[in-house]
């Protein structure tokens, strides 16, 4: 079986870009949507993805933003993928998807089974379980069980049950405060989970 990935996200620092391109994460995360304490604007993110390794695709975190400024970013390579993270529809996912010919992330609050069998069918590339946006809380995981579909997992994930979430078999792992410290990335953080990541047995 394939490794599960991870996502560092809410990269808001110069400084951050240098330790994601330390700790070589398998997407870095920008929240591009404004009023969020880790927001980043159209100009920093450019310089980001500039100094970004090449081979670390960037995610681009969005909250019922108008579609057209998500295809501005995608069209003009300042991310990779979109990451959708609010009340976005099955007509947004599609025309995003149309128009950029990028893959589309679609955030899904797993309160509860029916929460996340409402988007099982969804044309999103990858679902992203969460608690909410951006809460850095963990659900209750057996929401998960049989989910059929490669998704993301995020919501208060750190060192401490990591393992654990591995154990899930996500195509992802998602984290922000878990490689922070008081609200600050933390290369030594970032490059423990990481490597947490990558050595956990795939068999």
């Amino acid at each position: 079986m394939d490794r599960t990935r991870i996502k560092i996200c809410g990269l808001f620092r110069p400084q951050d870009i240098g330790y994601a391109n330390r700790a070589r994460p398998d997407y870095a995360g920008f929240i591009l949507s404004p009023g969020f304490r880790r927001s980043i604007d159209r100009m920093q993110a450019a310089e980001f993805r500039g100094a970004l390794d090449a081979g670390i695709p960037a995610v681009g975190v969005f909250a019922d933003a108008p579609c057209g400024e998500i295809l501005s970013y995608l069209n003009e390579g300042i991310i990779q993928m979109a990451q959708l993270h609010g009340d976005e529809t099955e007509e947004d996912i599609r025309f995003i998807k149309a128009c950029s010919g990028k893959p589309v992330l679609k955030a899904v609050k797993a309160r509860k089974r029916a929460d996340v069998d409402a988007w099982l069918e969804s044309e999103a590339d990858y679902l992203l379980f969460d608690a909410g946006a951006g809460m850095g809380k963990t659900f209750d995981w057996r929401l998960l069980a049989d989910v059929g579909r490669p998704y993301f997992l995020a919501g208060g994930l750190n060192a401490g049950n990591l393992t654990q979430a591995l154990g899930l078999r996500p195509y992802a792992v998602d984290l922000s405060s878990g490689a922070e410290t008081d609200g600050i990335k933390d290369l030594e953080k970032m490059l423990a989970v990481t490597s947490l990541v990558r050595d956990f047995p795939n068999d």
